[in-house]
């Protein structure tokens, strides 16, 4: 039996201090999906994986640490991968208000200075994730399926393995999700 598995039956079955072991448990694992997902990011970021993870976890241990009841591995890192996926599109959002004259206090004309980044965040991100509401309402396995593959990286056989479907179900609905994405998005390149 996994480790984050037998921690979240103990929480399940009420042991308080079983809530204290999970972030240890499965820190190596969510450090290793936001690495990847950062790895994918533009050059300028100013978000590092380990910072990722820990607001991911802050996220999902609630204002007062009050730990949520995740049923099985598969749910808690699930929850985690759209933890990360909100985070990232929070600083996507940020850095494009910020892009757009968002931090900029009023001054005359010869005190103004150009504050515009020249990294700007991926638009992508955005996009995907607008798009990614409307899959949901459509198909919630495939959307689910992305928020794995995309925002958190992971392989297939570890998306399955979360999602507690077949590797074979989980290809089937990256590929469905990245046409219907791709149509969404207007992307004729397809690749």
């Amino acid at each position: 039996m996994h480790e984050v598995t037998r921690i979240l039956e103990a929480m399940e079955a009420g042991d308080g201090e079983a809530a204290a072991g999970l972030l240890p448990a499965a820190y190596e694992e969510l450090r290793r999906m936001a690495a990847h997902k950062m790895a994918g990011e533009r050059g300028g970021q100013t978000l590092q994986a380990t910072a990722l993870v820990h607001e991911a976890y802050l996220r999902l241990a609630g204002p007062d640490g009050d730990q949520p009841k995740w049923k099985t591995r598969g749910h808690f890192f699930g929850a985690a991968a759209e933890a990360m996926r909100r985070i990232l599109i929070e600083s996507a959002r940020r850095k494009q208000a910020m892009k757009r004259g968002g931090d900029q206090v009023r001054t005359t004309m010869n005190e103004s200075r150009l504050l515009i980044e020249t990294d700007a965040p991926s638009e992508e991100i955005i996009a995907v994730d607008e798009a990614l509401a409307k899959l949901e309402v459509e198909n919630e396995t495939a959307a689910q399926v992305v928020k794995l593959r995309y925002f958190a990286g992971l392989s297939v056989d570890e998306t399955a393995s979360i999602l507690e479907i077949s590797p074979r179900t989980v290809d089937r609905a990256w590929r469905g999700a990245k046409a219907w994405l791709q149509m969404e998005l207007g992307d004729t390149d397809s690749s």
